[in-house]
């Protein structure tokens, strides 16, 4: 069994990403610039978005944070939004989520302008990537690929089973690996809470990628010898052993499965440092003008 360490790879790739960004300011271009708005307190949002201010200040990028109470209106967040869309400092920006239940998120996305979409939810980012045009991926199945890319795990003619079906990973992820490239030319299985042979699909896969949010659903007899497994749960449990009085747990009962594994990634530590450098990557093509 090895671990797939994402937080080794994503640290190479951040200092990559420096360096290019040293390369452009050196010609006398502006270092890239990411903002972000955070609405509320949700703890797990707060480290998500000083994650990413850290990861701005490690690759070179200028980073900035708008906050809004948890009662801003839906119509203040969305002049926010139309003020980054408008400011040619900006070059991408996201919108953190999850936003409270009286904003429409779906709104809020599709107000972003999809030239500075460095999550890759706007329709036209998504659209775009369902057909193989240059795109801003979606920032966790980007992360999983660089992952294997990284490891060189085979992924053609591999089944792959992906447990969970939303438009952050489940949906997007399935796509890519169904692409011309590498990693891609799998034969891609999406199981969810309505399908009812989730057990025999798993112990068929050679990849399995567990995101359905609900800890240690993957259990050992779910999985054959050999499979790799890609984590990407964070549900966030009590614990008495840390100082924050929680943990964060995966979708995999780990220590079970791992012996069975020839690739494995752990929770915390392998998936989520990775969706934060594809951020940063988005990013830094948004600076570069790579794409649109």
């Amino acid at each position: 069994m090895q671990l797939i360490d994402g937080k080794v790879v994503a640290e190479q790739v951040k200092q990559e990403i420096a360096a290019e960004v040293a390369q452009m300011v050196a010609q006398g271009r502006r270092a890239p610039h990411l903002a972000a708005i955070l609405v509320g307190h949700d703890g797990g949002s707060e480290t998500y978005v000083a994650n990413k201010i850290k990861a701005c200040a490690v690759c070179g990028f200028k980073s900035s944070l708008i906050r809004f109470e948890e009662t801003v209106s839906e119509a203040e967040l969305l002049a926010a939004i139309d003020g980054l869309n408008r400011d040619p400092e900006v070059d991408g920006f996201i919108v953190q989520l999850p936003l409270p239940k009286h904003i429409d998120e779906q709104k809020i996305v599709e107000a972003i302008d999809y030239r500075k979409d460095v999550d890759g939810f706007h329709p036209v980012n998504v659209g775009r990537a369902c057909i193989g045009l240059p795109s801003f991926l979606s920032a966790t199945p980007a992360g999983i690929l660089e992952l294997l890319r990284r490891y060189k795990i085979e992924t053609a003619g591999k089944h792959v089973v992906i447990i969970g079906r939303s438009n952050i990973v489940g949906k997007p992820l399935a796509n890519l690996l169904m692409r011309k490239d590498y990693p891609g030319n799998a034969t891609v299985t999406v199981v969810h809470s309505y399908s009812t042979d989730i057990k025999q699909q798993c112990l068929s896969a050679d990849i399995i990628v567990c995101a359905l949010g609900r800890p240690h659903f993957l259990k050992e007899d779910m999985v054959k010898e050999g499979a790799t497994v890609i984590d990407v749960g964070t549900t966030r449990v009590p614990s008495t052993l840390t100082k924050s009085g929680f943990k964060l747990t995966g979708d995999v009962d780990f220590d079970a499965v791992a012996p069975k594994c020839a690739y494995i990634t752990p929770v915390p530590g392998g998936v989520g440092p990775m969706t934060i450098v594809s951020l940063m990557k988005n990013t830094l093509l948004a600076g570069a003008k790579a794409i649109y």
